[in-house]
């Protein structure tokens, strides 16, 4: 159906009317909210709506880790083509990795935050970040903040060089390559690793959270925290300075829809526009398994899980089933895909509620689309 709400637009299935109404519901309560919502059901689109001031129907913005996604799905091609064997080491592709004691690294532990490389020392500074190999080898060369293997922290930025570095040693192809001849292009997706300078009118500003003044909390709750997110010298806002998201970091600053963000999990998974899935079932499963669970180191919080690259749901992340993966975005994005429902959604919005981290109304939407679909 045609959203004939007066705040919403877009389309949604007939069997969603009771989403498009919530939908509306919140722009109406709030009319600063912009955002995006798109959703796939086994390959087919079931919701593509848009409202708010700041957001269009073609509107792309980086939604900051959300961005992580297109590192997930590059790493299963890789593993699909039998190309890239998750319990390899590390050093068999990347020999000047196994300094300072990461000999015995796995890419399997590489891709799921085990490797004690959230940061370099000394800090990585942004124009080695933004760089297709400085920031890889300056991490080859650093000795690990905990023994491989015995925890987990969130590589929040530096995962993104890690796996360029990687994908680049079994490829000969950038990562941002890579995803742009074999996936992005192919299947059409409306994201970008680089935004094209023909795109630059579409692209949206992501606007800052707004912090309540009754919240005394802080913003860390770990000492690698600050460390591990802090770059020394001239500060780059990651998400609307064009030298971040013109290079389109894998970890933090691609750009593009929810649309587009929705289309990739569909095209891996489900298949879109008739055609088979570029992942095969094993494949999702693979790199949708649960690969660790607890505590942060970096983020200092009790609950975390990831697969390869993504997210798993969890108490405070509730995306899905236990098959689901994707990940969300520090300023309220998110995209993900559960394989038992065939739910592949995305949500992107120009401003965030605080504290950050996934927009809590995204996540019951997806998971609430999943319940409503699969009946």
């Amino acid at each position: 159906m045609t959203t004939e709400a007066r705040l919403l637009h877009g389309t949604a299935d007939d069997r969603l009317g009771e989403i498009a109404d919530r939908l509306e519901g919140f722009l109406a309560a709030d009319p600063d909210l912009s955002f995006q919502a798109a959703a796939f059901h086994d390959g087919a689109p079931v919701l593509d709506v848009w409202g708010g001031p700041h957001l269009a129907e073609d509107s792309v913005m980086v939604p900051f880790s959300v961005t992580k996604n297109t590192i997930g799905l590059s790493v299963g091609l890789l593993v699909e083509r039998g190309e890239l064997d998750l319990d390899a080491l590390v050093v068999d592709c990347w020999p000047e990795f196994g300094a300072h004691g990461k000999d015995r690294v796995t890419v399997r532990q590489l891709l799921s935050h085990q490797a004690g490389l959230p940061q370099a020392t000394p800090a990585l500074t942004v124009a080695e970040l933004l760089d297709d190999h400085a920031a890889a080898e300056r991490l080859a060369a650093t000795t690990p903040f905990w023994y491989p293997g015995t925890a987990f922290g969130y590589h929040g930025i530096t995962i993104g060089n890690l796996a360029s570095e990687l994908v680049f040693r079994v490829t000969g192809r950038t990562l941002h390559e890579f995803y742009e001849q074999e996936i992005r292009a192919p299947h059409g997706i409306d994201f970008y690793l680089g935004l094209p300078a023909d795109q630059d009118a579409r692209k949206a500003r992501t606007l800052p959270m707004i912090k309540p003044v009754a919240d005394t909390s802080t913003m860390y709750a770990s000492l690698l925290a600050p460390l591990a997110f802090g770059m020394p010298g001239p500060q780059v806002d990651l998400a609307n300075d064009e030298v971040s998201w013109r290079f389109g970091h894998p970890a933090v600053s691609g750009t593009g829809t929810a649309r587009g963000l929705a289309r990739l999990f569909a095209a891996a998974v489900t298949g879109v526009d008739g055609a088979a899935p570029f992942l095969s079932a094993e494949t999702v499963l693979t790199i949708g398994q649960q690969q660790v669970r607890g505590y942060d180191e970096v983020l200092g919080q009790p609950h975390r899980s990831h697969s390869i690259v993504f997210q798993k749901p969890t108490p405070t992340l509730a995306f899905g089933g236990p098959r689901a993966f994707g990940h969300d975005g520090a300023m309220g994005a998110l995209a993900c895909v559960d394989p038992d429902t065939g739910i592949a959604f995305a949500w992107t919005i120009a401003r965030g509620p605080w504290p950050g981290g996934a927009d809590p109304r995204a996540l019951t939407l997806a998971s609430d689309l999943g319940t409503i679909l699969s009946r």
